[in-house]
């Protein structure tokens, strides 16, 4: 992989706020980001399209891939459910020289930071409590109880990797926490104050 532009991460539990925050940062162009869209294996929600949510693969297209080699980091969240980021993604976006944004499970943001050091900028967000977690991703009414408790057992241990992130932001306050997210991000990219 030809390296390009910066890699910017964000990693945290589900229901910590990190895709509304990647969201906004998104929507500032002076920061010059671009979304790396994701692999999946499991499938479509909702109103989620291929290409735009996630390249949805099946289980045998995403285990091809991984043979191929196709993979910047790839992981096996759950039994058969595979999520990953794709080479020729990043490199897309590189080549329209924009500076890339990962919305990515703790796992796949630190693979991505040892693969890449010194250009990126890795971000665990923080939320308020494991109980708010679950009270958030009970409100989003889209899995089953028993997904969501799996979320929530999950959480405990990514929480404890947010040490090796580069910068914590505490999502208490969304406000607060969006205009933290620009000020890193900003400062990283090069960008100055407005």
């Amino acid at each position: 992989m030809t390296k390009g532009g910066k890699l910017i991460i964000f990693s945290a539990p589900s229901g910590s706020g990190k895709t509304t925050i990647v969201r906004h940062l998104l929507e500032q162009e002076d920061l010059n980001l671009a979304f790396s869209v994701s692999a999946t294996s499991r499938p479509r929600r909702g109103e989620e399209k291929d290409g735009e949510h996630y390249y949805f693969l099946s289980v045998p297209e995403f285990k091809k891939h991984i043979k191929s080699d196709d993979f910047l980091e790839w992981e096996e969240v759950y039994r058969d459910s595979f999520y990953g980021t794709l080479k020729s993604e990043v490199e897309r976006l590189w080549a329209e020289g924009k500076n890339v944004i990962f919305d990515i499970d703790v796992v796949g943001g630190l693979r991505i930071k040892k693969k890449f050091p010194e250009q990126t900028l890795a971000v665990f967000v923080k939320p308020p409590s494991v109980d708010e977690l679950k009270i958030r991703l009970k409100k989003r009414s889209t899995e089953s109880d028993d997904k969501i408790n799996m979320r929530v057992a999950k959480a405990s241990v990514e929480l404890a990797t947010a040490p090796q992130f580069d910068k914590i932001i505490k999502n208490y306050d969304l406000d607060i926490a969006l205009a933290e997210a620009r000020q890193m991000v900003a400062d990283y990219v090069g960008v100055s104050p407005e």
